[in-house]
């Protein structure tokens, strides 16, 4: 006995069956043992048919002609109501009439059916069906529980579509004040308890989710795609997600015997690589391994993985689900990584910011032997909010006696933890190359040969992990650096985490960056030779992810202009996927900056826009490449750690000029 029938046989035993049809399910639950069944159809021509067929072997079950939704049954009368495909046939459309027509039938089922019995609903739950399944049995009286049941279902209930079978599992129970409401959703993994939704939206939404999988399945099995397709694994028990997979294929690559299909593991901590953290990475790294279809597969923090291997183990199953077209059977999947292991990821610290909500602190290692400390807040976990090196502190020369020259914090942090003891943050490396940039952009300002020990005002909005700001003060020691932050959970993961120290060369403003910048400008002091803005949106529908849209308003952009000196500069991190809109920016900022030069950073969306209040401040491209190399001369000092694949004049290597 094969399909929906085994799964539900252990849980049969007095048994109604509405619309019955000629089906052989109630002839196969008979011969597995069920006996006790009663049939009934509309059809007189059914019902004489399946009579004549189990006249002499199944003496034991009836088959009767009668409506389902005005059944003669007495009250409470079943144990088991069984439906396969009734409601279906009923629930054609949400007509007036067709929904009344299930409103009886839920009726009836409920009259006949004893308390504790089960109704055993199979449906392919089409969005109409579902909707009303699910609010009619989430109601007092009633507890729900939902099963997928195999893959050859849906070949039984002669659908045309590629969507699984489900049964619906409804208990009758007394009504009583109190009585928690009970929805379920059964795991796919055999041997697992079921996971208990909180809403009948939350159920929904698992019945749905299974139905995405089933078509994106069927269309990946059916042909290639050029599209990358990406879907989330979670874990039977909880329901949380523990893999996430990226589909891609890659069909200019000349098939061989051997080179049908493989998955790469993204080592934990690297997911937010650009070579595996965006689409055209993913492409790249799947044309360079060499296989048709790659599936690359990205682990997620606050799940536990032994090994590889056991990760294989895992995924083997599934992974097959996904398989190209005419693989051979029986063929070997090979599982590929970075490095040959899972990766390193330490979760450091947790907090919740009232403004951007839970975060995490995190240390995991990188490409090669170098390990990075990470802020990571949950509601975007793909993008890295702070980053920063970590160094053995053996390395770190003059580390203590800084410290000692430093004053204290000014903000306390929530918890007495610091730094590992076996490594600290260095401030000599930036992480992000936009922020490279942004320092590069230095060289603009009058005179730059004298800026590291020249007295240079610069007001940074957005404090991330203070990674900007520390470098500007350590490396212009004529600096006077103010940071904006409006969060004062960001200013105490930098104290904490970050290595962020303020004293009288760094101050930071707990303030709205549009607030604070309104307020400099209505004191008509124009003192700042530098404005950085590196702030973004919490707002993820934008098409522009930084600045928020009110940084690039042109009323406030003229008041930023208010605050620089005549001869400033006012660098901005405009990261806009949106051609148009970023278009309509780069227009708003030049009618209130007439010269800005642009810098696109390789491999990524961000791009770095230097503006001059005058366009009699314009150079040209060889005479800021020298300034940079002036510059970078006096700011690497003797006995002070640089990052050597730091060069301050290859960042201008695409300036355009607006």
């Amino acid at each position: 006995m094969g399909g929906p029938e085994a799964e539900l046989q252990s849980i049969l035993h007095q048994v109604l069956v509405v619309g019955c049809g000629n089906s052989e399910l109630s002839e196969r639950l008979y011969d597995a043992g069920c006996q006790n069944l009663t049939n009934i159809d509309v059809s007189e021509v059914v019902i004489r048919q399946m009579n004549e067929r189990n006249a002499n072997r199944r003496s034991n079950m009836t088959y009767q002609l009668m409506d389902a939704t005005q059944t003669t049954f007495p009250d409470s009368h079943f144990q088991v109501v069984l439906d396969k495909g009734t409601l279906d046939a009923i629930l054609t459309d949400t007509e007036v009439d067709t929904l009344e027509t299930a409103r009886k039938l839920f009726v009836e089922i409920g009259r006949v059916l004893q308390v504790g019995g089960r109704y055993l609903c199979v449906s392919l739950a089409q969005a109409h069906v579902l909707v009303k399944l699910v609010t009619q049995f989430s109601q007092a009286g009633w507890m729900m529980r939902v099963h997928k049941v195999s893959e050859g279902s849906s070949k039984e209930s002669g659908s045309q579509f590629p969507l699984p079978v489900f049964v619906f599992v409804m208990t009758r129970v007394r009504e009583m004040p109190g009585f928690p409401q009970v929805l379920e959703m059964m795991p796919d993994e055999e041997g697992l308890k079921p996971v208990r939704c909180g809403s009948p939206d939350e159920l929904m939404e698992a019945v749905r989710e299974r139905q995405r999988y089933a078509l994106m399945r069927n269309r990946l099995n059916q042909n290639q795609t050029s599209q990358e397709v990406s879907l989330d694994l979670c874990a039977g028990d909880t329901g949380k997600t523990r893999y996430t997979f990226h589909v891609v294929d890659c069909p200019t690559i000349r098939l061989s015997h051997s080179n049908h299909f493989a998955i790469f593991i993204i080592p934990q901590g690297r997911e937010t690589e650009w070579l595996f953290g965006s689409e055209p990475g993913r492409r790249q790294l799947a044309g360079s391994v060499g296989f048709r279809r790659l599936i690359i597969v990205a682990l997620h923090r606050d799940q536990q993985y032994e090994s590889m291997e056991t990760i294989q183990s895992e995924l083997s199953a599934k992974v097959l689900e996904l398989a190209p077209p005419g693989l051979p059977d029986n063929k070997q999947i090979p599982f590929l990584s970075a490095g040959g292991d899972l990766g390193t990821r330490t979760i450091q610290n947790r907090g919740k910011s009232e403004l951007s909500g839970e975060y995490v602190v995190e240390d995991v290692r990188g490409d090669g032997i170098n390990y990075f400390r990470r802020l990571i807040f949950l509601s975007n976990q793909n993008v890295v909010q702070s980053e920063a090196r970590l160094l053995p502190s053996t390395t770190h020369s003059g580390q203590k006696k800084k410290k000692k020259d430093r004053k204290k914090p000014l903000q306390k942090p929530e918890e007495k933890v610091g730094l590992p003891s076996t490594h600290v943050i260095d401030k000599s490396y930036l992480c992000c190359e936009h922020h490279k940039v942004m320092i590069s952009g230095l060289a603009l300002l009058h005179n730059p040969g004298v800026l590291p020990d020249h007295s240079i005002c610069v007001l940074i909005v957005g404090l991330g992990g203070g990674s900007l700001s520390l470098f500007i003060h350590d490396y212009f020691l004529g600096s006077q650096v103010e940071a904006v932050e409006i969060d004062p959970s960001v200013l105490d993961v930098a104290c904490h985490w970050f290595g962020f120290l303020q004293d009288e060369r760094l101050k930071v403003h707990l303030a709205d960056g549009l607030v604070h910048i309104n307020d400099l400008a209505d004191k008509g002091s124009a003192s700042y030779d530098v404005v950085m803005f590196d702030v973004d949106s919490k707002d993820l529908s934008l098409g522009m992810s930084c600045p928020p849209p009110a940084f690039v308003q042109k009323t406030f952009l003229q008041n930023v202009k208010k605050i620089l000196k005549a001869d400033g500069v006012f660098i901005l991190n405009l990261v806009c996927r949106d051609p148009v809109l970023k278009g309509q920016v780069i227009n708003d900022i030049h009618e209130v900056f007439p010269l800005i030069y642009t810098q696109k950073i390789e491999d990524e969306v961000n791009e770095i826009l230097f503006c001059r209040c005058s366009p009699e401040l314009r150079c040209s491209l060889v005479d800021l490449k020298e300034s940079a190399r002036s510059l970078e001369k006096q700011i690497k000092r003797p006995g002070t750690l640089w990052d050597e694949t730091y060069v301050l004049a290859d960042m201008f290597k695409s300036l355009h000029i607006v």
